[in-house]
């Protein structure tokens, strides 16, 4: 590689999706900066993006294929990538062989690299013909499946805009902590004036910056938006031209509202005073525009969509979607325009079998576990770290024990890879070419090289075209996958005439001097950038349902909130030096009142668990708490969704998973169970 300055995008599973400007001196990145001409990000990172040089040269790093045998003894041994493919390879074609198809092979993938390109392990999947793959969307999907009710596809506002909002009310997220590049675009609206909104059951460090903070019940969301649409529809104070002329369902919505919903059972159900209610109501009546932020923490429960829906009809009856600057926030899936050719490979035709064999991803191993004619034998983890990321821990442990053999491709020794039989070291953003088009701005960026692999790490398209080779030279024509291609001509695959001119590129190679933001399908714009689609319809909707529900905690029974910390992404980044200082056990949070309740002081060792398993951690007496609420940030030494409770089949590839559904009980550490 030649010494300069590269372009990068940071590919992980966040809101930043930033550009990065890599610089390289002997073939070694010296250090990081934010790419000033990515339009969005404009110049900044966060802590965990400037801390990539660590991130790279990181001792812990994984530098070859190792083996270990047996699983789980921590007894690994270095292999060649060539007796690494063998052994995966020898494997996967006895299994087909022995069941006359590639069903009992599968993979488990999801969100740890964001790039397009990393779609190469579902294409490699593909061009074996029918597999055992995940399907559904563990993080968004409840939400993602509401929006698109309501407006018939997916919908997210062009987050600079907030900027110019006169209203904001952020609603179930913390971008303080979780998205902190759009906090530039929120302090520019306050102090052009805006009022700041934040309604959540934590009081977070976004709470903090706000003008109103509403505390409400975990779970209430859906009930306080119905609340606030009362009060503005008993006054009168909604957008009716556009409700009539604009939407389907508004009156059989209005008729809901004034018949279902009382505001003393409001404020008793979420916990909100009356007077804040008021005051939210009044806002939405005065300031306009005023846009409505949906937090992913919202739909992570068994009512989270009907929460999404009511927040969403609530943006809609005040006429926000229809003015300059007004709008709604979720998050977008503008990755789906792209022809997604890896992920889209078509394999070769199976004689008896149609198509691979679909497993909902919140409950992967149960159902895994349940598979027959043939079982589940061979599992690839890639971009994943199931052991701290996932739920029903117990599902999982039977099923890794009865598989063949399991293959993680990863940069460090996780959790997940540690149970595995081998371990595949995998590249860094740094180290390879992608693309990449983030889920909250409208931003399309390229990903360059910037510096030679670390010691022998291959990115996953390149293990798909190496393992491609071993599994066609064993047995001729096994894979169908085009490991000819060099990942520029799937880059170039996936900018189609059609994203051309949306972005409008000219060629690729207009990436290299800088992001591109997605174009308007109209090009009158109202500031300068692009204005998204208008709607077809949008659908007013309420769910009756809901009204005949109510959740009752039993006594010394705690919900489980398990927000995202600051400086990490679940397990990624635990190694870094300069995001891990300090604070080594986990620090669990309860209420003085709950404190109270188990005679637990400041500082002391204590456990909080339920019938999934425990935690022990230091305790921390948090005021501001609701009395029936534990809180302890994710990922961590001793992984917190250990806690996360299998809900009883109601979720299913058709929602999120509903983390915040768990309960638990606290008790002082070496106690025993009562």
């Amino acid at each position: 590689m030649k010494d300069g300055i590269y372009r990068n995008t940071c590919p992980r599973n966040c809101f930043g999706t930033c550009g990065i400007l890599s610089y390289v001196k002997n073939d070694r990145l010296t250090k990081v900066t934010g790419d000033p001409k990515h339009g969005y990000t404009k110049g900044r990172l966060c802590a965990k993006g400037y801390a990539y040089t660590q991130f790279v040269y990181n001792p812990k790093r994984l530098k070859y294929p190792m083996l270990q045998t047996p699983r789980g003894s921590g007894n690994w041994k270095r292999i060649s990538w060539d007796e690494a493919y063998s052994v995966i390879a020898e494997k996967i074609i006895e299994l087909n062989q022995r069941y006359g198809s590639n069903l009992s092979c599968g993979y488990n993938k999801f969100s740890g690299n964001l790039g397009i390109l990393h779609y190469a392990v579902e294409g490699m999947f593909n061009s074996i013909g029918p597999h055992t793959k995940p399907v559904g969307n563990p993080c968004a999907l409840s939400g993602k499946l509401a929006i698109n009710r309501s407006f018939g596809r997916d919908f997210s506002s062009i987050p600079e805009d907030m900027a110019h909002a006169s209203l904001i009310v952020i609603w179930g997220a913390n971008p303080a902590v979780t998205n902190v590049h759009q906090m530039k675009y929120l302090y520019e609206a306050r102090r052009n004036g805006a009022k700041l909104v934040v309604i959540d059951p934590i009081f977070t460090r976004t709470a903090e910056k706000a003008d109103v903070y509403i505390q409400i019940k975990p779970g209430t969301d859906a009930w306080l938006a119905y609340g606030v649409a009362k009060l503005l529809i008993d006054k009168g104070n909604v957008a009716d031209h556009f409700l009539q002329e604009e939407t389907l369902g508004w009156n059989e919505y209005k008729h809901f509202i004034q018949t279902n919903i009382d505001m003393k059972e409001i404020a008793q159900r979420t916990g909100a005073p009356l007077e804040a209610i008021e005051l939210l109501a009044e806002f939405y009546e005065k300031r306009k525009p005023a846009v409505t932020w949906n937090g992913l923490g919202v739909q992570r429960s068994e009512h989270g969509s009907s929460s999404i829906s009511a927040i969403t009809s609530l943006a809609a009856i005040t006429g926000n979607l229809s003015v300059p600057f007004g709008g709604l926030y979720y998050m977008h899936f503008d990755v789906d325009h792209f022809p997604q050719n890896l992920l889209n490979h078509q394999g070769p035709v199976h004689p008896s079998i149609q198509a691979s064999r679909e497993i909902d991803f919140s409950h992967y191993p149960r159902n895994a576990l349940s598979l027959t004619d043939p079982p589940l034998e061979f599992l690839w983890f890639a971009s994943r770290n199931v052991i701290t990321q996932d739920q029903d821990l117990r599902s999982w442990q039977q099923l890794l024990n009865q598989l063949e053999l399991i293959v993680t491709v990863d940069l460090y020794l996780t959790k997940t890879a540690e149970q595995s039989d081998l371990v595949l070291p995998a590249a860094s953003h740094f180290e390879e070419e992608d693309l990449h088009v983030g889920y909250w701005h409208y931003w399309l960026s390229f990903n360059q090289k910037a510096i030679p692999p670390y010691y022998e790490a291959k990115s996953d398209l390149q293990i798909a075209r190496e393992l491609t080779k071993k599994l066609n030279e064993l047995s001729p024509a096994f894979s169908n996958f085009p490991f000819e291609k060099e990942p520029i001509d799937w880059i170039k695959a996936e900018l189609t005439p059609e994203i051309m001119e949306r972005y409008s590129l000219k060629s690729y190679e207009d990436l290299l001097a800088g992001p591109h933001i997605k174009q308007a399908a109209a090009p009158q714009s109202i500031h300068d950038k692009f204005t998204l689609e208008p709607f077809d319809q949008i659908i007013i909707q309420q769910n009756e349902e809901l009204t005949q529900t109510e959740v009752r905690l039993k006594p010394f029974t705690y919900k489980l909130l398990t927000p995202q910390s600051l400086l990490k992404i679940h397990s990624q980044y635990e190694m870094i030096p300069w995001l891990n200082q300090g604070q080594m056990e986990d620090i669990i949070e309860l209420s003085p009142a709950a404190a109270n309740d188990q005679h637990i002081t400041e500082d002391m060792k204590i456990e909080i668990f339920n019938e999934e398993g425990s935690i022990v951690g230091t305790a921390k007496i948090n005021p501001s708490l609701p009395t029936n609420v534990v809180l302890t940030a994710q990922a961590g030494s001793n992984p917190i969704n250990k806690l996360i409770t299998q809900c009883n089949g109601k979720q299913s590839q058709e929602s999120s998973t509903f983390f915040y559904d768990s309960t638990v009980k606290i008790r002082k550490w070496g106690e025993k169970r009562v």
